[in-house]
């Protein structure tokens, strides 16, 4: 009786053991799954170094590290296929502003670092570069600082791409509605030897002969152009009405200087990125001097509660930083990029950009512009807060035509401050 009490006694301790292994092996994967992944890997190939650092240091860059920073402070984002919430590194390479170097940089954070993540490079031109090499490797790729035409008929063979930043689909017909509502008849083009100054250059060609708005004289300038002088006298000698810079703040900034030197004052007098910025204001003369100058945007402080908290918000985080300046067009629409990236993933409660993209594609988010959705991979029109914007007592106001205006349009300009 002993011998088989005994025997029952070490048969019934081996279960226990077998059991016991076969509940840790059992669990391991979910342990690996749970607690073996403890952060979110965004990488970016963005020049920090070169002639496109601007972007960077301006543009998206505060956006993404105001908003990698502050979800760290919040403990990350929450992945349900994690059951926790993970915080954000960011791994981000300088192209040192060349192309090649970024192609071969987004192969590195694919194939070696093996992000979790993508961020978009700078510039219209190398985010055409960037995107079918996201869509090779299956990876979600919302733009940031780049729009147009071309980008738009790439949605086709690159779904996991999507756009948040206006352009000349929405801009030019907004600024041709201005136009009209102030009589503007005639106008003189300048733009930048580059796909968004052609660009641009082309979408008004169209939308101005449509409506009656004649174009005048026109000029296509290189980036490292360094006098307007010339062109500025054929503009004036036009009797032009409006003054059409599309192009980039160095060239933008030339213009509005030199014009100012040489008391040209057209009745409209708009200049391309760079214009929209706050920094605009100390770098071409203060309130007075830019005081009528129309830019593209745009969003305003009072275009809803949302933008409203959100501008506060921007100028309290970034209350220590001189070299801070808001982006009156771009920084809502790059900030909306991140939010609607944050809400996919906490939605389908994974960090698999297959089913990112499929729910970015098919939902509407909630964002600082309001409902925000795609079609065909674009930001909805509707969506933004504005399309043209002007320079109104030291404000940088929204003159669409329609219900997101902040402030009707100053036409004629004021005349610049005495030299």
């Amino acid at each position: 009786m002993k011998k088989l009490l005994a025997i029952l006694l070490i048969l019934a301790m081996t279960f226990v053991m077998f059991a016991a292994c076969g509940s840790s092996a059992k669990d391991e994967p979910a342990s690996e799954t749970t607690e073996g992944k403890d952060k979110i890997v965004i990488g970016g190939v963005r020049s920090q170094s070169g002639v496109f650092a601007v972007f960077d240091q301006t543009a998206y860059g505060p956006m993404y590290r105001m908003w990698a920073d502050e979800l760290n402070k919040d403990g990350g984002i929450y992945v349900e296929e994690y059951g926790k919430k993970l915080p954000v590194e960011l791994l981000i390479y300088d192209d040192k502003s060349d192309l090649s170097t970024m192609t071969r940089l987004y192969e590195r954070l694919i194939l070696e670092d093996k992000v979790d993540l993508l961020l978009p490079p700078v510039s219209t031109a190398f985010l055409y570069a960037a995107v079918p090499i996201a869509q090779k490797y299956g990876y979600l790729m919302i733009g940031a600082e780049g729009g147009s035409a071309s980008l738009k008929e790439y949605i086709d063979t690159n779904p996991g791409f999507f756009t948040t930043l206006n352009f000349t689909d929405t801009q030019i017909p907004a600024l041709v509605e201005v136009l009209q509502e102030n009589d503007i008849t005639s106008s003189y083009i300048v733009y930048i030897e580059d796909l968004h100054g052609t660009e641009y250059f082309t979408a008004a060609q169209e939308a101005f002969g449509e409506a009656g708005i004649e174009i005048k004289g026109s000029k296509s300038v290189p980036p490292d152009i360094q006098d307007m002088t010339p062109i500025i006298n054929d503009a004036k000698a036009t009797g032009a009405q409006a003054f059409l810079v599309f192009a980039y703040p160095d060239q933008g900034f030339l213009a509005v200087g030199q014009s100012q030197a040489m008391a040209y004052n057209p009745d409209v007098f708009l200049i391309g990125p760079g214009g929209n910025a706050d920094y605009a204001v100390p770098a071409l003369g203060g309130p007075e001097a830019v005081e009528g100058l129309m830019a593209w945007g745009g969003w305003n402080e009072k275009s809803s509660d949302k933008l409203h908290d959100f501008g506060a918000h921007l100028r309290e985080y970034f209350a220590d930083d001189a070299t801070f300046s808001v982006d009156w067009w771009g920084h809502a629409p790059y900030y909306v990029a991140l939010e609607v990236t944050q809400q996919a993933i906490e939605k389908t409660g994974t960090l698999d950009n297959a089913k990112l993209i499929e729910y970015i594609r098919d939902n509407h988010f909630d964002t600082i512009l309001g409902d925000t959705y795609f079609v065909n991979n674009m930001l909805a029109a509707e969506c933004y807060a504005g399309n043209v914007g002007q320079w109104q007592g030291g404000a940088y106001e929204v003159i669409d035509v329609g219900g997101n205006r902040t402030a009707d349009p100053i036409v004629p300009k004021p005349a610049w401050p005495a030299q």
